[in-house]
């Protein structure tokens, strides 16, 4: 059955390379002359993901835009050079190795991106094998062989069989895309707390901040033999990467630079595979929306997993969804709300959420107002609102400033942002390379101090949605 047109208006290995690529494409058109994307589209190789799919047995729409972003490690276009310097000799797959869900909110001011683990267990359905060409009944596989054995159109079937998300759009990336596009924008900045070595990939990196070329970003985003060779943690250090990807791209004005935009979209678009339905028009109608953008507008989250480790035969180890979690989050993607809010419903009137527990964040408090005991009181009421504070207020120098300030490491981003969601009226105050502990400064003697909560107890680590503004070093 043919596809429809999707309209903008209609309701992990390699993901993080794909979603680079795809974010400056998808963000970059707001504000561009249609001159300047026009033909564009006539550039992108297609393929079609929705061949032989029953619309009637699909999901059905939503109020936003679903993209699944795929990454392949084909690697044709690389001289022989660079698969020597990067490590990349070897024959590719023809495989995907880990796939993202992207959702462009309807009003287009928030995108929310899932990361789904390539070795998740799943059920294939029945398909035509693309080898053989012969007919297969649904069999037990891990998640990422749906594209060695049925292509695009299989792999879109296995996603929204899982997930129950309708799939607008299709967006297929390869290693030499991810390079171009990264090497376009001039370099991506990572931090990491402590030196990554991975003698495998390559990969070599300070503690600090680095600006990574397109070659070193590749390395590390594809680092297998870094945190235990957990592909959670690499998951989750690519996600890490977008985030900075799209602060690259914001802060240096690629996205309102026609001249700029045109030369990544370009880059972009020589290796990337795309639906018939995503061209010009798609890219300007969701561009124009999407002006106002920011890291700020960004959210990414990774599947909950009940088991990480779970065996069957044939398959080997699996990953295997927590599905009552798993649920709740697609769900949210489905009713078009932000991955960390609350189904609708009764308002509650409890503490605000924060994405840090306040159990992990260090606080030494100083009372710069000249009010006797108002450090002592701030400091025994964040500890009593579960904050690791050091128990003993100190005096600073008395300070002109009316607010209070939370002086902080910017790698703990989000553990700022929750202290100051429990101290009303305070000043985040960035100071690199101080560390994990905060600093509050009392500037006024009214400071009051209300409970946050954290995630919730159930919540595994690296399960809680973080936004683009919210990333901290790895």
């Amino acid at each position: 059955m043919p596809r429809r047109a999707s309209s903008p208006h209609q309701g992990p290995r390699w993901g993080l390379r794909i979603a680079t690529g795809t974010s400056v494409l998808l963000l970059a058109a707001g504000g561009i002359g249609h001159a300047m994307v026009t033909g564009l589209s006539a550039d992108v190789r297609r393929v079609d993901p929705f061949h032989g799919i029953d619309n009637d047995s699909r999901p059905k729409d939503d109020n936003g835009v679903n993209f699944l972003v795929v990454g392949t490690d084909r690697r044709d276009g690389l001289s022989p050079a660079q698969k020597e310097t990067y490590k990349l000799g070897g024959a590719a797959c023809d495989c995907t190795d880990t796939m993202l869900l992207v959702h462009l909110s309807g009003d287009r001011d928030r995108a929310s991106v899932v990361s789904l683990p390539r070795d998740t267990y799943t059920r294939l359905p029945a398909h035509k094998d693309r080898a053989t060409g012969k007919q297969v009944a649904e069999r037990p596989a891990k998640l990422n062989a749906a594209y060695t054995a049925g292509g695009a159109p299989l792999t879109v079937r296995a996603v929204e069989k899982l997930t129950d998300v309708h799939v607008d759009h299709y967006l297929e990336v390869d290693f030499t895309s991810f390079m171009s596009t990264v090497d376009v924008l001039g370099g991506v900045p990572v931090c990491t707390t402590k030196p990554l070595k991975d003698r495998f990939s390559g990969l070599d990196l300070p503690k600090g901040t680095t600006k990574l070329n397109g070659g070193q970003a590749l390395q590390y985003v594809r680092a297998r033999h870094l945190d235990g060779g957990s592909d959670l943690n690499r998951m989750k250090r690519q996600q890490h990467f977008l985030a900075s990807v799209i602060s690259r791209a914001t802060d240096t004005g690629v996205l309102m630079n026609p001249v700029r935009f045109n030369k990544v979209a370009s880059t972009l678009l020589e290796s990337v595979r795309a639906d018939q339905g995503f061209g010009t028009e798609q890219m300007m109608a969701l561009g124009q929306a999407m002006r106002g953008f920011s890291p700020a507008s960004s959210e990414f989250a990774s599947v909950p997993l009940a088991d990480t480790d779970h065996r069957v035969p044939g398959l080997g180890s699996t990953v295997k969804w927590d599905r009552a979690k798993a649920t709740r989050l697609f769900d949210a993607l489905r009713e078009d709300r932000p991955l960390s809010a609350p189904p609708a419903g009764p308002r509650s009137d409890g503490p605000p959420h924060v994405p840090v527990a306040p159990r992990n964040i260090a606080v030494e408090v100083a009372n710069a107002t000249g009010r006797q005991g108002l450090g002592a009181r701030i400091d025994r009421e964040l500890r009593g609102a579960g904050f690791a504070t050091t128990g003993a207020a100190t005096n600073a120098p008395h300070t002109d400033r009316a607010r209070t300030t939370i002086t902080y490491d910017p790698r703990w981003n989000r553990s700022a942002r929750s202290l100051a969601a429990a101290l009303p009226g305070a000043e985040l105050v960035k100071a690199e390379n101080r560390g994990a502990r905060m600093r509050v400064t009392l500037g006024t003697p009214d400071q009051q101090v209300r409970r946050v909560r954290g995630p919730a107890a159930d919540t595994k680590p690296g399960e809680a949605p973080m936004r683009g503004d919210e990333v901290d070093c790895d």
